[in-house]
């Protein structure tokens, strides 16, 4: 008999660490948690590794890759937890992070009330370097060696180990900054260095700039987690291949994340999107609003034909990154979410969380604020225990709690409850507008697909929030990311600029251009471990309308480039640009079409895990899955409510609401007027009652 085979997925969250192991003999799947160890994430990463493994009753002989979402770049960039950085740049672009953009975030009318906020290198650790090189690579002025060196002295003197290295035009020829890496290797050779041609060839001197320089501030933290949890793993299952999530969709081993840490900002966010796509496109599902509510925050995307929207224009807190990522809105309505009072009075949710120390109140040790899960607790929404009843919720801490709350406000317990489950639902909602009606796409055309520990509990309320015709709930949604880390190939992207009017297109540039990308885009699989009959390259490019400032991605055919093929590209772009703003300029020679960026993704592709159909069930639901009842505050009413045992619901079951349906990672409560059926994959699909 052949030895059991497992792949294991682990998503680090604020609050609990998800893991999932797939068997890859059956495709069957076992999931558990672990709290979250913010001091030290390494450690409860380990411990869930550990876990599994004990569940299974294997050893990390068992284990033939791991694979990983992590918050450590993203957590540190959103709590501004950032060394000192000195940044390098061409003469006279020393004030490119003070000009920044002329834009005022959404939100304020007017630019008055909005106050730019600290740039991420202070005016005194930057320096500059004599040399210039033109747009196309093309060198006006030689590269002073004796300022880079003198700038290199400085950081070193200054106590400076984190640097940025961003010249003027180096996304067109990498010469300059090469030479210049060199020079700081010779003069600080203890410092950690990013260079702009390697986090981003592409051109727009401030966002490649910022980009450059967060991705040398996250490094060392980084570096020094990832090389953590490989020498843990060793311990355990030696030599095992680990990979890491990036934010564009694709994972990367752990030995090259060290180099490109950038790439992982949104790590665990697009695991969740991805895994969602799966899952709802095997129940007959292409039009998906993932949600991904965790202990701090809730995450939400749009799938369309199974593809995860992917943007060069987003950001991590305060900081512009364009480096490719699934188009994520992060909104902070999580289970740990705190409510408060504003200085005027009025109730708020969020954004500041409970996280997984000291948590809710409820929680064994937890602390002395109200949060989302206290509000779900004192309603009777979830069981006083979680995880099965691993961590046991006070009920009676909480409903303190909340009537200290209510008094402030004048409510009683259970509006006050209702209350804050009311401002959270309204902020998931926000969110969901935000990645569609506010781009021009119905929300009523769309299946909302929840998971994460809290995604599932505000589910009914969205749908009449949002007028969303259904809500498919995967089995373990709890554990939907980690999940979502075993259905990712190896991706790099590779992203070269070349601007050109396509009337103008120089066809054998743009044949050269793409074949360096394609050259590297299979260095990069080569490297990790994948034969050349196994890569697949992904051609695009970005192209716009000359005048505007912002570019639409399109695919470009593969094979031979002749005419045929940019022109078919054109006219995707027109067709894309419709699809996006509601109209184009295809009939109008007057509009001349501009290539921007040319783009080569490397695809290295891994087997994913099968979706395991279930058997139906004997007898009626009732007796095999009613577990008892409770009273649960549902629409203004305490109501007496049966209980459900999720595992034990099988394909073609129907739980009428109002009802409350418990697995060990997660709770959907089934609101009066809806209902909730299971389909052949173990889905509930929650739907109004006709």
């Amino acid at each position: 008999m052949e030895p059991r085979r497992v792949r294991i997925g682990i998503d680090t969250g604020g609050t609990f660490t998800d893991v999932v192991a797939v068997d890859e003999a059956t495709g069957r799947t076992t999931t558990t948690k672990t709290p979250s160890t913010p001091a030290d994430p390494a450690e409860g990463f380990l411990t869930g590794v550990r876990k599994v493994l004990g569940l299974l009753g294997l050893d990390g002989s068992a284990v033939t890759a791991v694979s990983h979402g992590t918050t450590v770049a993203t957590n540190q960039l959103l709590e501004g937890e950032l060394d000192r950085i000195g940044f390098l740049t061409t003469e006279g672009y020393e004030s490119v992070l003070e000009i920044a953009r002329q834009s005022v975030p959404d939100g304020y009318g007017n630019s008055y009330f909005w106050v730019k906020p600290p740039r991420i290198v202070p005016a005194d650790l930057v320096r500059t370097v004599r040399g210039r090189l033109g747009s196309r690579g093309e060198e006006v002025r030689p590269l002073d060696e004796e300022d880079a060196r003198a700038a290199a002295r400085f950081f070193r003197d200054a106590g400076v180990g984190t640097i940025g290295v961003c010249l003027l035009h180096s996304y067109a020829d990498d010469a300059h900054e090469r030479r210049v890496l060199e020079i700081l290797r010779e003069e600080h050779p203890g410092a950690v260095v990013s260079a702009s041609s390697q986090v981003l060839r592409e051109y727009r001197e401030y966002e490649r700039s910022v980009t450059t320089l967060v991705d040398a501030a996250v490094k060392p933290r980084v570096g020094a987690y990832v090389t953590a949890i490989r020498e843990g793993l060793d311990g355990i299952a030696p030599g095992v291949p680990f990979y890491v999530m990036k934010s564009n969709g694709g994972v990367l081993s752990a030995a090259e994340v060290v180099h490109q840490p950038i790439t992982t900002v949104l790590s665990g966010p697009a695991a969740g999107a991805l895994g969602a796509a799966l899952v709802a496109g095997a129940a007959g599902f292409d039009r998906v609003l993932t949600c991904d509510g965790g202990g701090t925050s809730t995450d939400v995307a749009v799938v369309v034909d199974g593809e995860p929207a992917i943007t060069t224009e987003g950001s991590v807190g305060a900081y512009p990154s364009k480096i490719p990522m699934i188009d994520v809105v992060t909104v902070g309505a999580g289970g740990g979410s705190i409510a408060w009072l504003s200085p005027e009075g009025t109730l708020k949710v969020g954004p500041r969380s409970a996280g997984a120390d000291p948590g809710p109140i409820c929680y064994p040790s937890g602390g002395s604020e109200p949060t989302v899960t206290d509000a779900h607790v004192v309603l009777g929404r979830i069981p006083p225990h979680l995880l099965g009843g691993e961590i046991p919720l006070s009920v009676g801490a909480a409903r303190a709690g909340l009537e200290q709350l209510g008094e402030e406000l004048d409510l009683d317990l259970e509006r006050t409850a209702t209350g804050i489950l009311e401002i959270s639902a309204w902020n998931q909602a926000n969110a969901l507008r935000q990645v569609t009606v506010a781009r021009g796409l119905d929300v009523r055309d769309f299946t909302l697909t929840t998971f994460g520990g809290s995604g599932s509990l505000l589910a009914c309320r969205l749908m009449d929030v949002l007028g969303l015709p259904r809500t498919l709930v995967p089995p373990d949604p709890g554990n939907l990311s980690a999940f979502g880390l075993l259905t990712v190939d190896v991706r790099n992207d590779h992203v070269q600029t070349a601007i050109s009017r396509h009337a103008d297109l120089d066809l054998d540039r743009v044949r050269s251009v793409f074949t360096s990308l394609e050259d590297d885009a299979r260095a990069a699989l080569d490297g990790e471990g994948f034969s050349r009959d196994r890569q697949r390259l992904q051609r695009s490019a970005d192209l716009r309308y000359v005048g505007q400032a912002f570019e639409v991605r399109v695919p470009v055919a593969d094979g031979d480039l002749d005419a045929a093929a940019v022109d078919q590209a054109c006219e995707g772009f027109h067709a894309a640009h419709r699809v996006l703003y509601g109209y184009d300029f295809a009939e109008d020679p007057r509009q001349a079409v501009e290539w921007v960026n040319l783009r080569v993704s490397g695809i290295g592709p891994i087997r994913r895990p099968d979706l395991v159909e279930l058997a139906p069930a004997d007898g009626p639901v009732t007796d095999r899955a009613v577990t008892g009842s409770r009273p649960v505050f549902f629409d203004g009413d305490w109501v007496g409510t049966p209980t459900y045992d999720r595992p034990r619901l099988a394909p073609g079951d129907v739980v009428p609401g109002p009802a409350v349906i418990e697995e060990f990672g997660s709770t959907v409560p089934v609101h009066p007027g809806f209902h909730a059926t299971v389909d052949r994959h173990g889905n509930l699909l929650i739907e109004r009652d006709a």
